[in-house]
């Protein structure tokens, strides 16, 4: 017996009738799906702390279960102290069933350990049907131990998805349980 994510069955068997019956689909294919979810962190300090972004990684890697790797800068800039290829951020990209659990988790235990959360911005869509939202402390996911936590960062996740347009993604993420702002 092989297990799957609660979300991804959940996907499979209400998500998919629902989007069905909503675009008027004529194939289950049609149906726009979660491909993948990078979680991506820069940091700042890297220039000058190189352990910034090793703590960085082992965070991240705790967060989502996943191996992350760093983020290396791309051109040289005097004005930042940077140079080409130093480290500066680290980044994971999920998908399949680490994916869904991550969302699961951050669905149900994440976001309402935010303070005065009032739902995610429904317009931080790009235009292609991809989503993009930011989180303001890391400490708000539980696999991380608080007091082993020496800086407060910040973190973008971004979802992946095959809709088409920026509607069909608001309501395949919706459906699948992402808070949104009214």
């Amino acid at each position: 017996m092989s297990y799957t994510p609660r979300l991804k069955n959940f996907y499979r068997e209400e998500v998919v009738q629902k989007l069905m019956k909503e675009f008027n689909y004529s194939s289950i294919m049609q149906v726009p799906r979660l491909v993948k979810v990078v979680v991506n962190q820069g940091l700042g300090d890297a220039t000058q702390d190189k352990k910034v972004v090793d703590v960085a990684i082992e965070e991240i890697t705790l967060i989502t279960g996943q191996r992350a790797v760093p983020t290396k800068a791309r051109k040289s800039e005097s004005n930042f102290k940077l140079r080409e290829f130093m480290p500066i951020g680290a980044k994971v990209t999920m998908r399949g069933d680490q994916m869904f659990e991550f969302v699961d988790r951050l669905i149900s235990v994440a976001l309402p350990r935010v303070r005065d959360f009032k739902g995610i911005n429904p317009k931080s869509f790009d235009g292609r049907g991809n989503y993009s939202m930011g989180i303001t402390e890391q400490i708000i996911f539980p696999e991380l131990n608080i007091d082993k936590v020496n800086k407060i960062n910040g973190m973008d996740v971004t979802f992946v998805t095959t809709a088409n347009t920026d509607k069909e993604a608001f309501a395949l993420l919706k459906e699948l349980g992402l808070p949104f702002r009214k």
